[in-house]
This record gives C-alpha cells, sequence and structure tokens, in this order.
C-alpha cells in the first residue's frame, strides 16, 4: 500500500493506519502521478469507473475496478481497449469469485438445469448514492450484477432474457429476471434495494439441488474473498499473467445487464 486518496481526509488516515508509510494524498490525480504506484483500486460510484479507469490506463497503471466495471457494455469494451492499448491490466472487482467455497461449489454441479439467485436488501438512506440515477445507481449495477454473473458462471451465455422492475425517480429498486439458455435450462435472477437482508443460491441438477446461502459475501468466514481477490490480481501484476476475470467475461456480464435493463424500461 502506497497511497489513498479520499473525499475524507480522517477516514483515509484510518485505513492506512495499518500501513507504514501510505500516505494520503488530495486527489485521485496525485495518486496516479505517483511513480510508485503501479496498480490503483477505483471503488468510485459506477458513472466515475470508466474515466477514472482510463486516467489511471493513461497514466500506466493497472486497474482493479470495482463492480459492476461500467455502466454498460459499450463502456466496458471501451476500457478493456483502453487496457490493451496500454499494455495494463484491467480486472472487475468480483471478489465472491474468488471464494475457495464458491469455486467448489461451481465445479460439483453436474449437467445444471435451473439456477436461481437473489441478492437484496433495505435501503432506506434516500442520499445513499445507490440511489443516484445519475451515478448509476439501481438495484440491478449494484447487486443485480452478482445474480447475473453466478448464472453464467454456472450455466454459459443466455439465448434469451426477459425482466421486469419496480422503479422510483428513474431508479430500478427491484429487479426479476429470467434468462433462458441452450438446451432448455433457465436462471431467474432477483435484485432489490427495498426487500429483507437476503442472499441465496440455489442449483437444481438431475441428481438434487445444491444450495449455498450467503454467496456473495464472506461474513462469519474463515476465507477473505477479498484478500484472495487482491492477491490474485497482485500476482497478475508481478507475474504478467492474464486476469483471473478477464475484460471480456466483464463485457458479457455487461451485455446481459444492458438486455434486463432494456427489457424492463421499453
Amino acid at each position: 500500500m502506497v497511497a489513498l486518496a479520499s473525499r475524507s481526509t480522517d477516514r483515509a488516515r484510518q485505513m492506512l493506519a495499518p500501513y507504514a508509510g501510505a500516505e494520503v494524498l488530495d486527489s485521485y490525480d496525485a495518486v496516479l502521478a505517483r511513480p510508485d504506484v503501479d496498480a490503483v483500486y477505483i471503488p468510485l460510484p459506477n458513472s466515475l469507473h470508466k474515466p477514472w479507469t482510463l486516467r489511471a490506463l493513461a497514466s500506466g497503471k493497472h486497474v482493479l475496478c470495482e463492480k459492476p466495471l461500467a455502466l454498460d457494455a459499450e463502456e466496458a469494451e471501451e476500457m478493456a481497449l483502453a487496457a490493451v492499448r496500454s499494455g495494463r491490466l484491467l480486472m472487475e472487482a468480483f471478489m465472491y469469485r474468488f471464494h475457495p467455497d464458491m469455486r467448489e461449489f461451481v465445479k460439483q454441479l453436474t449437467d445444471p438445469l435451473h439456477v436461481q439467485a437473489s441478492f437484496g436488501f433495505d435501503l432506506r438512506d434516500e442520499a445513499d448514492i445507490r440511489l443516484d440515477r445519475a451515478l448509476g445507481g439501481g438495484a440491478l449495477l449494484d447487486v443485480g450484477c452478482y445474480t447475473v454473473s453466478v448464472a453464467r458462471w454456472i450455466l454459459g451465455e443466455p439465448v434469451d432474457v426477459a425482466a421486469s422492475a419496480r422503479t422510483r425517480r428513474g431508479v430500478d429498486l427491484s429487479v426479476s429476471g429470467l434468462l433462458s439458455f441452450e438446451d432448455g435450462r433457465t436462471a431467474s435472477v432477483f435484485a432489490s434495494f427495498e426487500s429483507p437482508e437476503l442472499q441465496d443460491l440455489a442449483a437444481v441438477t438431475r441428481e438434487g439441488v445444491s444450495r449455498r446461502t450467503r454467496p456473495f459475501s464472506s461474513w462469519r468466514d474463515p476465507h477473505d474473498p477479498y484478500q484472495l481477490m487482491i492477491e490474485s490480481f497482485g500476482d497478475s501484476v508481478l507475474q504478467n499473467t492474464p486476469v483471473h476475470i478477464p475484460p471480456s467475461e466483464s463485457i458479457a456480464n455487461m451485455r446481459v445487464l444492458d438486455r434486463m435493463r432494456a427489457a424492463f424500461s421499453s
């Protein structure tokens, strides 16, 4: 850890307390200007993922960008192309994919027929950036991206997409989707800002039903998928090897999210 820029200097200092020598800087540009910064993590609001990723790549930094990678597939494609042109690595921070139990869960599934994935919570703070349309708010991008990601991880790419949503002031509060895959396989996904705390994953196979609770977080868990993700990304940077989640995967996920948004916005 070399440096951190934040709107809150006090919070930044608290976060950097365990890291001797790490500095709090007064702007994001100041981080990018540091020659001793090899890679940056971008956890900004969704609408800022593309501009700051492009600036970081242009500054010669590798980029780990919070999910969703972009506001839509077109933005994600532009970011991926910029990474190629800069010769730097770009990875979307889908930390749940690094959890060993999740990897084992997906690996052991044989001939899955249907996947059900839900992720929701009760968001009551009207000032929360996730309810700001201009910042890329909405349940689909915030938590729905997880449900689509895991469905695709298990079943592949959908051939048909249907979705409906409850919206307020142009922001989707709850989204339900049905994804259809080859050979009649299906996935149902649900994302919400107005439900009780909910994380659930079930996969139906010919042999039975496999379930995992809290598939997208590591609470009360000995494994820290955030640490595993950072270590994996760091290894790719140091060894000049492909990242575990390539931009092509992130673009494919965004395309499904785009189709869902188009379905409930039409």
